[in-house]
């Protein structure tokens, strides 16, 4: 079992060069999978979920490689609308094939999705827009069998600014014939990303960028080069790390996507330099407590509530955090416990009490950004904290431990997993 073994306390200085967004680069590399073709692309984080989707890239038939950071797609012979569960299961974002192979071959079989240990995240926002646009759905065995004569343009009215059903529809959408509309869509930075691709391979979306999208229908895409976007989610953590230990700059960032973050760390005391591509904190003498509720962008983001608990908790009174996005996602908390934090959950809010000192103590991880807020409270704490089941973080985060040790923290072992080699019979 991969862990960490942290001596907290130490003082972190210096800078570090934030990677390519995860959330960016999976749909991304699904879209490649619209049409035959080579594709580019660049700033890719190196990732087990990265490693996760070539796999899956591979077994429809696809050609895939990774070196200094650049991942080439060939997609040329793919012949293999499936996406199986022994991938599936690792990955949420695997759901992502589904438009894609639908759109480019009429039929595609994808397992329903496993991913992180926490809440219910059902997939029924993307298959309903599926029918919606023409397709026939059936549930076999756990797999999603979809087929679609041809899919037909149509309105879509999203319950909820759902970001994988908005970037699946898309997808799917982009060659469907007429015209689609996307309404209460997702309008994060990753999907704006994906959709400015799209356009590139040729596709026709306009109001990129806000909550309703006008999808008009093509008959043919093209290969297309893309450089992948920062990853504020890693950017913000290792502002809420900066904000318990240290001075902090991070490089290689878009400051507009992290305003409401950096706004939040303001309020606690903490200055704030932003730049073109730059920001740097510096904590504060008594880090002030300050309540926060997560939303949809351009809100606060939901992959920083678990990072946020963790800095609430050695603020100097009280805060309430509440996950409007995610109800159920708080598996960090009975271990932030073990590390001396007083914290009380009820139902999707968290009521923090901040305490004058973490100590260390052996921890469990549950999932990528449970991973990380202990990490920023084990660097905090006083004295050693091990934490287990640290591989979820290497689905999110590059090379954290090697950015963290640049800084100054102590790492005292870290033991990274291998994929298991999958075999093409």
């Amino acid at each position: 079992m991969a862990k960490i073994i942290i001596n907290g306390g130490k003082t972190l200085n210096g800078e570090v060069k934030i990677s390519g967004a995860k959330n960016a680069v999976l749909p991304i590399m699904s879209a490649t999978l619209l049409c035959p073709g080579k594709f580019t692309i660049y700033n890719v984080p190196d990732l087990r979920d990265t490693r996760t989707m070539m796999q899956l890239l591979e077994i429809t038939g696809a050609k895939t490689s990774f070196e200094n950071g650049t991942v080439h797609v060939d997609t040329n012979d793919v012949n293999n609308p499936e996406a199986p569960y022994d991938l599936v299961k690792t990955m949420r974002a695997s759901f992502y094939v589904l438009g894609p192979l639908i759109s480019r071959f009429g039929k595609v079989q994808v397992s329903l999705p496993g991913g992180c240990a926490w809440g219910p995240r059902p997939v029924d926002y993307h298959l309903k827009g599926l029918e919606k646009l023409g397709a026939n759905l059936d549930l076999e065995g756990g797999n999603i069998l979809a087929e679609a004569h041809e899919l037909i343009g149509c309105d879509i009215h999203f319950e909820f600014p759902s970001v994988g059903a908005t970037g699946n529809l898309a997808m799917a959408a982009v060659r469907a014939k007429g015209t689609t509309k996307l309404f209460n869509c997702a309008k994060e930075p990753e999907i704006t990303q994906l959709c400015e691709f799209l356009n590139s391979m040729g596709a026709n979306i306009k109001g990129i960028g806000t909550d309703s999208l006008i999808i008009e229908g093509v008959n043919e895409l093209n290969q297309a080069d893309i450089t992948v976007i920062p990853d504020r989610i890693e950017a913000g953590t290792f502002l809420m790390a900066g904000a318990l230990n240290g001075e902090i700059k991070i490089n290689n960032v878009i400051p507009l996507h992290l305003e409401k973050v950096t706004n939040k760390l303001i309020e606690t005391g903490c200055q704030i330099n932003i730049n073109d591509d730059s920001v740097s904190i510096t904590p504060p003498e008594n880090l002030k407590s300050v309540d926060m509720t997560t939303a949809v962008f351009p809100g606060f983001p939901t992959d920083l509530q678990a990072q946020w608990v963790a800095l609430m908790s050695l603020s100097d009174s009280s805060s309430i955090v509440t996950d409007t996005v995610y109800h159920d996602r708080f598996s960090h908390i009975p271990e932030l416990a073990r590390l001396g934090a007083n914290i009380k959950v009820e139902k999707n809010t968290a009521f923090i009490r901040g305490v004058d000192q973490l100590v260390g103590a052996p921890v469990m991880s549950t999932d990528i950004r449970a991973s990380a807020a202990l990490f920023i409270a084990a660097l905090a704490a006083k004295g050693e904290t091990e934490i287990s089941r640290i591989y979820h973080i290497d689905r999110g985060y590059e090379k954290i431990e090697e950015k963290f040790l640049g800084l100054g923290a102590d790492t005292v072992s870290y033991t990274h997993l291998t994929l298991p080699t999958i075999l093409l019979v």
